[in-house]
């Protein structure tokens, strides 16, 4: 099990983090996401909203439909975040 996943459960918000985390310079799509991490459109949608919010992920639409995410390095939150998911993952296995 993850490390992230035995301290905070398995989560699609948590999902949805990690990935982005895991691919912190490549922008990405929601369906690019889904299919990577096996959640849903919908879901990922949906807890893509607070990350946005928040200002830990940026997003950048593409013509009238299609939007762009990747994590906002420029938000010291952001920084925290992937911080403390590299120091987790060092000590908890």
């Amino acid at each position: 099990m993850d490390p992230m996943e035995k301290i905070f459960g398995k989560t699609a918000q948590m999902t949805v983090l990690k990935n982005l985390i895991e691919k912190q310079n490549e922008p990405t799509y929601l369906s690019g996401i889904a299919e990577e991490t096996g959640l849903s459109h919908a879901s990922v949608s949906r807890v893509m909203t607070p990350l946005v919010a928040s200002g830990v992920v940026r997003e950048k639409p593409l013509g009238k439909t299609i939007r762009i995410f990747q994590l906002n390095m420029d938000n010291e939150a952001t920084r925290l975040i992937i911080d403390f998911y590299n120091k987790i993952n060092q000590i908890i296995d």
